[in-house]
């Protein structure tokens, strides 16, 4: 998020606070104990140039002279500034990757099955809404402590090597999808169930709304393992944040209620049929990505044909027609 925000501050935040806050008309700064003059921006810290060994420089011509009473470097600023950007950002995501998956992959024929809620769609908005600000809140330290240069993420490849910049890849995967699987199968516990994690599995059949759907706190415990990462193990700014990006496209994906069966790596992956298997069942399926946690841990379950909720639709179809029948044969 140090990314984000660095940028934001080129091209838009800088401005904006010197407007809301201008320096020669602080109010109070003294008595803060900030100094404005010292924090003001300057080359070194409000240039992103550097981001990636491959990326050209682009924000030396977007650097603003505007100065602010709160400089970026001042903390209360920075959580503001980053309290703003979460929230429109996962709202950004949320809704453009959930309605294309909506509008594209979902089959709306699902919402016939007689475990589909009345005005679900609108539920599973309203859900995801209202747990946004807490999820940001409770979010926020990790990202200050990414600002504050806490963090492992670094900018030029060229510090651990592109060798290890592609084996990260896999290794964030890994390492989140086994996090996840056991927080996962943590807030299946009774103790912990009914408080944090029913609220999400109120959707019986989900649709890509419902991948945000969550409790606050159980939303926030599943994305620890991802913050949690960049703590551990180095890993590049661009690389992370587009990472950051796929975990949330991921999430919308596997919620479609999709069971399509039979592709080459279904034993391997753990996909939307997989997860429709897991709401279904509730018990089976805690993984995010693959399927080798549940297997070792003895929570898998393989996706059939058989197990397809359209089956009940078109069972409850069938059975109705056959109504009609047999009322127009009585008259």
């Amino acid at each position: 998020m140090d990314l984000v925000l660095r940028i934001a501050d080129d091209l838009v935040l800088d401005k904006l606070w010197a407007a809301v806050l201008p320096a020669s008309e602080s109010l109070g700064s003294q008595a803060m104990g900030v100094n404005a003059t010292s924090y003001l921006p300057v080359a070194s810290t409000s240039s992103w140039s550097h981001l990636v060994s491959f990326m050209p420089s682009t924000a030396s011509f977007l650097q603003s002279t505007a100065q602010s009473a709160w400089p970026r470097d001042y903390i209360p600023r920075q959580i503001i500034s980053l309290s703003i950007l979460t929230l429109l950002g996962i709202h950004f995501l949320y809704f453009v990757f959930a309605w294309l998956s909506y509008r594209l992959i979902f089959n709306h024929e699902m919402m016939k099955h007689p475990r589909f809620l009345k005005n679900q769609v609108r539920q599973e908005i309203i859900s995801s809404v209202k747990a946004f600000p807490g999820m940001t809140l409770l979010t926020l330290p990790w990202f200050q402590a990414e600002v504050r240069g806490y963090s492992m993420l670094y900018d030029n490849v060229d510090e651990y090597g592109w060798g290890y910049f592609f084996a990260s890849i896999p290794f964030f995967l890994l390492f989140t999808d086994y996090g996840i699987y056991w927080v996962h199968r943590l807030l299946h516990h009774p103790l912990l169930y009914k408080h944090i994690h029913k609220p999400h599995h109120k959707w019986i059949i989900p649709t890509p709304f419902s991948s945000h759907a969550f409790h606050p706190l159980d939303g926030y415990l599943q994305s620890v393992p991802y913050h949690l990462f960049v703590f551990l193990f180095p890993m590049q700014r661009v690389l992370f944040l587009c990472l950051f990006v796929f975990v949330n496209f991921w999430s919308i994906l596997i919620h479609d209620s999709d069971m399509i069966t039979g592709h080459p790596l279904e034993k391997v992956i753990n996909g939307p049929a997989h997860h429709t298997l897991h709401h279904l069942y509730f018990t089976v399926n805690y993984g995010q990505y693959f399927t080798w946690a549940d297997r070792v841990g003895g929570s898998y379950r393989q996706p059939e044909s058989a197990l397809d909720p359209l089956l009940e639709i078109k069972a409850q179809e069938e059975r109705g027609q056959q109504q009609e029948k047999d009322v127009l044969k009585i008259e």
